[in-house]
């Protein structure tokens, strides 16, 4: 769905505009009602809202499923509004447990302070850095008393933090809960008090600390901020979450031809999501979009080349979007043999195990799967496929010639006695 907004209240035709846009795509908005109400308060007073989103300082690389709260709050500044980033450089050494039975390990300040500088050169991809403001909260955390901890952790119960999904799972399943797990929550909310946000967004697993910050903000006198969760992205499989340890993830620091060769592999299901969530279309275009889905045939296919388009134009640009669209129609509807690969010199010797040269090359993980895949047909080379059990060649069949795996992997491999240009 598109996520318009039904308001029984009268509403400026801007701020109705803002609510479809922003309301799509999210897995929740609390309380309801409450993003009307910001808005008409921003509106009203002249100012951008503050929307604050938490970073999470372990350095890796961003994939789409990172990307989808970023995208959101990208949205919330092409409204105008004010993207507030906190460097968890305090809270990164307690470690939050988010959904898991075991904490996070805590990290030093040193590690906190290098991995987040490696995550801004990718969170700019996305957002848009004049309307950015980034905060530590070793700022105002790092000065704290003991007094000031206990005086703070009045507002919150026992009772209270048990509510969250993960620490009532671990008390009924007499797993160990430690206090520090227990303070997280508070240390996350004051960062909200702090910044004075208007909103917060994050992930489905982070909507019990977002509603602790509306609990401190209102002790602190200040207006509660809004709570905005996004769900979580599906990868390439359609089904388990995006991640590295499924191989299912799209990175978005990935060559064009890459991310538009991995988006064209994703089902049908899940077209819509992925333009609904990773790309920058407006909500009634992505509606259009799920019903080309729907109809199937050359309607389903248009569709997901336009969402694999859309999204590789986000992180490169509509130049690259096509080249790359082009890329993967040469290799598999007119199953060309690809020319801009990296050349791989061929091993001593003349004859070639192919399971061995697969596994050098970075085109199988094993010579068992490497026969494996031989034998089903996913080797090619010059785009035919090698017969099953095709182990060994002569090397000079091999000079000069492209080795694939599938229609993204491959090299043009040289003889031996030229040097590794690899």
């Amino acid at each position: 769905m598109s996520g318009v907004v039904s308001e029984e209240r009268e509403l400026p035709e801007d701020v109705r505009e803002a609510l479809e846009i922003l309301h799509s795509g999210a897995a929740q908005v609390l309380p309801e009602g409450g993003l009307a109400d910001k808005l008409l308060a921003a509106r009203r007073e002249g100012r951008p809202l503050r929307v604050k989103l938490g970073i999470d300082p372990s350095g890796a690389q961003l994939t789409l499923g990172h990307a989808v709260v970023l995208r959101k709050l990208r949205q919330f500044q092409d409204l105008g509004h004010l993207a507030v980033l906190i460097v968890g450089d305090f809270t990164g050494q307690v470690g939050d447990p988010s959904g898991k039975t075991n904490t996070r390990s805590s990290l030093t300040a040193e590690q906190t302070a290098e991995n987040s500088a490696s995550y801004f050169e990718q969170l700019m991809m996305i957002l848009d850095p004049e309307k950015v403001e980034v905060r530590r909260n070793s700022e105002w955390l790092a000065s704290m008393t003991m007094v000031d901890v206990l005086r703070e952790a009045r507002h919150l119960t026992v009772a209270h933090l048990l509510e969250r999904d993960d620490f009532a799972r671990r008390y009924r399943e007499s797993l160990p809960i430690s206090l520090v797990e227990f303070m997280y929550p508070l240390l996350q909310g004051l960062d909200s008090v702090a910044v004075e946000a208007d909103l917060e967004l994050g992930g489905t697993d982070q909507t019990y600390n977002n509603l602790v910050g509306r609990e401190l903000q209102r002790a602190h006198g200040q207006d509660p901020q809004v709570v905005l969760t996004v769900p979580l992205l599906e990868g390439l499989d359609g089904v388990e979450k995006m991640g590295k340890s499924l191989g299912n993830w799209v990175g978005i620091t990935e060559p064009p031809a890459e991310q538009f060769g991995k988006l064209m592999s994703v089902p049908d299901v899940v077209v819509g999501r992925y333009a609904r969530l990773c790309t920058a279309l407006h909500p009634r275009d992505v509606d259009a979009l799920e019903a080309d889905v729907a109809a199937g045939g050359a309607s389903a296919n248009a569709a997901k080349r336009r969402m694999a388009r859309e999204i590789v134009g986000l992180y490169h640009d509509a130049s690259a979007a096509q080249v790359a669209e082009e890329r993967f129609d040469a290799l598999f509807a007119r199953r060309e043999v690809p020319t801009d690969v990296p050349a791989f010199r061929l091993p001593a010797g003349e004859t070639t195990h192919l399971p061995a040269l697969l596994v050098d090359a970075g085109l199988a993980e094993s010579r068992s799967k490497a026969r494996r895949l031989i034998d089903d047909g996913a080797v090619r080379i010059d785009g035919s496929p090698l017969a099953g059990g095709s182990y060994d060649l002569p090397q000079g069949e091999l000079v000069g010639r492209v080795l694939q795996r599938g229609r993204r992997h491959a090299v043009r491999l040289q003889p031996a006695d030229q040097g590794d240009v690899a």
